[in-house]
């Protein structure tokens, strides 16, 4: 009987903590993922991609520009940026790749960048777990490479990366506010 008394007790308890707890409120900067090829977890659902394999995918925070200046405002030129928001923005490759002649092998890569005036440094870190740029140790890198950027005639309010497919691969383009740049891969 005690023991029944105890357990209705340790129930009823619960009960009133978890009736108490209130959802999360809902992230500023959501987290977004993006396939090559493009929509792959929708079309292998529906059957369309059975003869070709995932090449790479990226998950990132999207901050959202909100009347703010963000490169050399927000965005510091010269200093590592994670990539997005909150955590750092991860990259999978499942299957090796190539940037500017350079292999990566298949796995799963933190993806910094060095935005600058005329030009982004793009970096794969082996540290995946990184929350933002804060720890980030460059001993950990596996690619840096230096890529063009383009003005956008229209602005991105959140950042927004994704896939290209190109006859010899894929570019990643990442588009914040008034800026755009592509990161070649090939396979």
């Amino acid at each position: 009987m005690k023991k029944t008394i105890l357990f209705s007790c340790a129930i009823l308890f619960t009960t009133i903590i978890i009736a108490q707890q209130k959802p999360t409120e809902l992230d500023k900067s959501p987290m977004d993922m993006s396939y090559w090829p493009k929509d792959f977890p929708l079309l292998k659902m529906n059957g369309k991609m059975k003869d070709v394999s995932l090449t790479a995918r990226i998950i990132y925070g999207r901050p959202q520009k909100s009347n703010r200046i963000i490169f050399d405002g927000i965005i510091k030129y010269n200093e590592v940026w994670r990539m997005g928001a909150n955590e750092a923005t991860e990259i999978e490759f499942f299957k090796n790749v190539k940037i500017t002649g350079k292999v990566v092998p298949k796995g799963r890569y933190t993806i910094f960048c060095i935005p600058q005036v005329n030009k982004w440094t793009i970096i794969l870190n082996k540290d995946n777990f990184a929350w933002g740029s804060f720890i980030y140790d460059s001993k950990k890198d596996l690619l840096r490479t230096d890529i063009s950027i383009e003005k956008n005639t229209e602005t991105i309010e959140a950042l927004t990366l994704y896939f290209e497919e190109t006859k010899t691969g894929a570019n990643l383009l990442m588009l914040w506010d008034d800026v755009k740049a592509t990161l070649p891969i090939s396979l």
